[in-house]
């Protein structure tokens, strides 16, 4: 491509615009910008005002140069006198912009290569940007996608028109994604950085589990039910706090469904792997603690409220289910009533014989009195 020829471009534009799916508009837009990047490259200087305007017509471009009419010129790129520019508008005064024609057909090889990278990149970023305009609203919802491509960090998704990625941070931990399977994926946001806008997806956080318990639980819609708070360990634990707002609704059966069969579609979509807790919310914060650490049985809770602490008393039994592994039922309980909760174990009682010495006692009480009836 030793030169570019206009003409060329100006023919390309309605196939571009119908490949990429882009207004027509856009894309002459983009192509002018490119004529100005590469008339610059070739004529002025980087920093120069230039636009230019695409003639489909006649296959021609015209390029216009602004400078300032000043006294006293001191860069030519950007400045131009009262006599020269008087000589382009006759009613020119000092401090106005005048703007310069040049008519341009074609450029050289090294104007060309800017041209046709500018092309290339603005058309990449406004091909993107169109299609992720019809996303924008759509975050915060779960549709479905196929596997792509799996990297080390980040899975990639495509989604209709759109792809995305999953940042291992996402993902669903111990989750195999095969390339060419349908999975569901929750929009998080749009991304913008150098490298052009980016679809973030999620299948490991909470606002994913709380979309497919909506999908199974109608009463949420009614209002008869609401989820209180979520906390979530993606692939090992999620605990969801529930609560009725009807009288005689059992939220926490609302939501497990006959013979658990809400609760199992979540599962299945997620992985049989992650275990789902679904406690009762309580405005009372000790019993919610006290719910929030089931299936821990709880003897009793201390509440610090100057940091938001609380001294979780469970016996020895108790502790180790309390805790959980790796300290994941104590976490997420704490993230799910906001209080930084401490397990304590209970001391036992200094005489652990005494309930037995008693059964027997009663025992033989009864039969002497029966003897003696």
């Amino acid at each position: 491509m030793d030169d570019i020829n206009i003409k060329q471009l100006t023919l390309a534009v309605r196939t571009i615009a119908e490949e990429k799916n882009l207004p027509e508009e856009t894309v002459m837009a983009i192509i002018e910008q490119a004529i100005a990047a590469a008339w610059r490259r070739d004529n002025g200087e980087r920093d120069q005002e230039v636009r230019s305007e695409l003639n489909v017509n006649d296959g021609s471009a015209i390029v216009y140069v602004a400078r300032e009419v000043v006294d006293e010129v001191g860069s030519e790129a950007h400045e131009i006198s009262l006599d020269e520019a008087r000589k382009i508008k006759k009613d020119a005064e000092i401090g106005d912009i005048i703007e310069e024609k040049f008519t341009v057909t074609s450029f050289g090889r090294v104007a060309a290569q800017t041209a046709k990278q500018v092309v290339l990149q603005r058309l990449r970023e406004a091909e993107r940007e169109i299609i992720l305009e019809e996303y924008a609203d759509k975050i915060g919802t779960v549709v479905n996608g196929t596997v792509q491509r799996v990297e080390p960090r980040v899975v990639r998704v495509e989604i209709a028109k759109a792809s995305g990625i999953i940042p291992q941070s996402e993902q669903i931990q111990g989750e195999y994604y095969s390339v060419g399977s349908r999975i569901k994926v929750y929009i998080k946001d749009i991304e913008r950085d150098n490298r052009g806008p980016q679809l973030i997806l999620s299948r490991g956080n909470e606002a994913f589990v709380e979309y497919l318990f909506r999908q199974e639980v109608p009463e949420l819609e009614s209002g008869a039910v609401e989820i209180k708070g979520i906390a979530r360990e993606a692939g090992r634990r999620t605990k969801l706090a529930v609560a009725s707002t009807v009288p005689g609704v059992d939220p926490v059966g609302t939501f497990v469904g006959g013979h658990g069969t809400r609760v199992q579609a979540v599962m299945n979509e997620i992985g049989d792997q992650e275990k789902i807790d679904i406690i009762t919310y309580d405005k009372d914060i000790i019993q919610f603690i006290k719910n929030a650490l089931s299936p821990a049985e709880v003897s009793k809770v201390e509440i610090k409220e100057d940091d938001k602490r609380a001294i979780v008393h469970v016996n020895e039994d108790q502790q180790s289910i309390a805790i959980g592994r790796g300290g994941q039922n104590v976490r997420l309980a704490s993230r799910l009533t906001g209080y930084e909760i401490d397990i304590v174990q209970v001391t036992a009682t200094a005489k652990p014989a005494a309930p037995r010495k008693n059964i027997e006692d009663s025992l033989i009480d009864a039969l002497e009195n029966n003897d003696s009836e």
